[in-house]
């Protein structure tokens, strides 16, 4: 993925006959994969309260989610992607609040900024890519991804991937669309596989993250 590319995603609840849909809707299956996520963070939680997370998939390398200038809005997110190592470094500095630190990848910085894992879990992921019907041959294909989670949980992501902020409401509108073939009612918001594993598993920092998120939400 190319540096700074902004991710609009809207996760869902995947049905019994979402895959079988997507094929009927001319989704090509990329791949099946299986791979573990490991998320770190300050004991404090610091990067998730400010909506950061920081990841390293296990074969692919690190990658630090930033909040676009949308954010987290009603039943989508925009993120800024980070893959990095030198730019995740200086961004994790930057959101920490601490100086810069030497030219070492994020490993060699966990120690010394504080950062500690508090998640990891194995995911099994179907991975389709989809032009709407309809579109343009050379408009960029949506990707949806149909994951299980080792403990359990399940989760549908349709993401579109854009250069500039001005596109971002065109590629939601494409999201909303095949959302609605899908099936996806228009308000509905699934959790990340994440917060889920926070919810069951780490239960104390799951209530930090859901007081943050609903001080935000009282905010005019």
């Amino acid at each position: 993925m190319a540096q700074g590319m902004i991710e609009v995603e809207r996760k869902f609840v995947p049905g019994p006959d979402t895959e079988e849909r997507l094929q009927e809707l001319g989704g090509i299956l990329e791949h099946r994969i299986t791979f573990r996520d490991i998320y770190y963070d300050t004991p404090e939680l610091s990067l998730m309260r400010a909506d950061h997370w920081l990841r390293q998939r296990e074969g692919s390398g690190w990658e630090f989610k930033c909040p676009g200038a949308g954010g987290s809005l009603g039943s989508h997110t925009e993120y800024v992607e980070v893959t990095a190592e030198p730019a995740i470094v200086s961004q994790l500095c930057e959101v920490l609040g601490t100086e810069i630190l030497g030219a070492g990848g994020v490993a060699d910085v966990l120690g010394p900024l504080g950062l500690q894992e508090v998640a990891s879990f194995v995911t099994k992921r179907s991975a389709w890519k989809l032009v709407l019907p309809g579109a343009d041959e050379e408009e960029p294909a949506l990707k949806v991804d149909v994951d299980t989670a080792d403990f359990g949980y399940a989760v549908g992501e349709v993401e579109a991937l854009v250069h500039r902020e001005a596109e971002v409401p065109a590629a939601l509108e494409k999201i909303h669309r095949l959302s609605g073939m899908l099936g996806v009612p228009a308000q509905e918001k699934a959790p990340a596989k994440l917060i889920m594993y926070l919810q069951r598993f780490r239960p104390q920092h799951y209530q930090r993250l859901l007081e943050v998120y609903s001080s935000r939400a009282k905010k005019p």
